[in-house]
């Protein structure tokens, strides 16, 4: 059984940005992303979830979804990522300033 909370990161391929949120069910929170359900990132579909990290504690997730919004996490983040941004085609100019949608989440949805 996984645990029961997910940092994800999600990449949209229209406008090339980066979404971070958390949820309780990452299998239905990308789906209601994708269907528009989401005031941040529904002009922004399609979505492509790109990174995942489950936790035991809420509040180790919503620590981690905070650091990854930070400076710091978004060098982290084109660190960890770099391979798959290439392969995304991930522009160079777009590249030096890694853009993050923000908004907080109901995770229950």
């Amino acid at each position: 059984m996984p645990l029961p909370y997910c940092v994800y990161i999600l990449f949209s391929e229209k406008d090339f940005l980066l979404y971070i949120g958390y949820t309780t069910n990452i299998d239905a929170r990308v789906k209601r992303h994708n269907e528009g359900g989401n005031k941040s990132t529904a002009y922004r579909r399609p979505l492509k979830l790109i990174f995942c990290e489950f936790y035991l504690f809420e509040e180790d997730a919503r620590k981690r979804e905070m650091y990854f919004k930070t400076n710091m996490g978004k060098k982290a983040i084109k660190l960890m990522l770099a391979g798959t941004l290439e392969k995304l085609e991930y522009l160079p100019t777009q590249r030096k300033k890694l853009e993050i949608i923000s908004e907080t989440e109901d995770v229950s949805k």
